[in-house]
């Protein structure tokens, strides 16, 4: 009797044991089936231009050839990376080093000190999506040619240092025509458009954006006169989008209306220092 009612006993156990297995079972399927119902995170947007794949000019047809070994063109880039290098430790590499920033909200500060007021997002909220768009296009621009010519960057044919990092992805970025000469070239000619009694000391910071460049070393002479011709392109071919223009219009008011402002004035002894840095081209031509 005793030996039945311990079998009885430990047959009920093995019951509850099971089921307890079979509920956590279908508890870890349903939370299971919970998660994958859960609405994926949004995925970041793309972000967008003002031109469309057809608009985009091909750079690479219109540049004329990278440097290649054997030319003076080549020999004339070696010859200003090695000058340039004597530029490490001033206060241009210095700027160099700044000028390595590649994004639109950068812009505005670059730019200040030409315009002769302080651009920020959050005074120049249109001309900051102008900038943002068009460093969209102009990558796709500069891009293109660069995968066309292959060139090598600087630092990799003659070995020396350079105002930046030498990471890798530097290394497998074809040297011309220069993404960051383009960028600056564009920004300029457009700012320009916005403050044409400007033009001048912003088209001298536009040429030093991108001889900054050379200074750092990780550009060749000639990938800055490729890039500036890209940098014309992408303006031109933007003037034909009809949403560029009207953002061009509303930058027009805002740039006026800040720079009528006092509290946007700009520090003049920086901006002084700054001109005399950038008023001549730092390496030989």
């Amino acid at each position: 009797m005793r030996k039945a009612k311990a079998k009885a006993k430990a047959k009920a156990k093995a019951k509850a044991k099971a089921k307890a297995i079979v509920i956590g079972g279908l508890l870890a399927l349903a939370a299971g089936a919970g998660l994958a119902q859960q609405p994926a995170s949004p995925a970041a947007p793309v972000p967008t231009g003002y031109l469309s794949d057809i608009q985009v000019a091909q750079a690479a047809v219109i540049l004329p050839p990278a440097p290649v070994v054997g030319t003076e063109r080549y020999e004339t880039d070696r010859h200003v990376f090695a000058a340039t290098r004597s530029l490490e430790g001033t206060p241009r590499w210095a700027l160099a080093q700044a000028d390595n920033d590649y994004t639109a909200p950068h812009l505005l500060e670059v730019f200040s000190c030409a315009v002769g007021a302080k651009m920020t997002p959050g005074n120049a909220p249109v001309t900051l999506r102008i900038l943002t768009k068009m460093l969209t296009d102009q990558n796709r621009f500069s891009r293109t040619a660069k995968d066309i010519f292959k060139r090598q960057r600087p630092y990799l044919i003659d070995d020396a240092n350079i105002c930046i990092p030498k990471t890798e992805a530097l290394a497998a970025s074809p040297d011309y025509p220069s993404g960051h000469t383009t960028l600056g070239w564009s920004a300029g000619l457009i700012i320009t458009e916005l403050a044409p009694d400007r033009a001048e000391p912003i088209l001298m910071r536009a040429r030093a954006y991108g001889e900054s460049r050379v200074v750092c070393g990780v550009h060749n002479a000639s990938a800055i006169e490729g890039g500036r011709t890209t940098g014309a392109m992408v303006v031109a071919s933007m003037h034909g989008a009809p949403a560029f223009l009207a953002d061009m219009q509303a930058a027009k008011t805002e740039v006026a209306a800040l720079r009528a402002d006092p509290a946007n004035a700009v520090d003049m002894a920086a901006c002084q220092t700054e001109h005399a840095l950038i008023e001549k081209t730092p390496y030989p031509q």
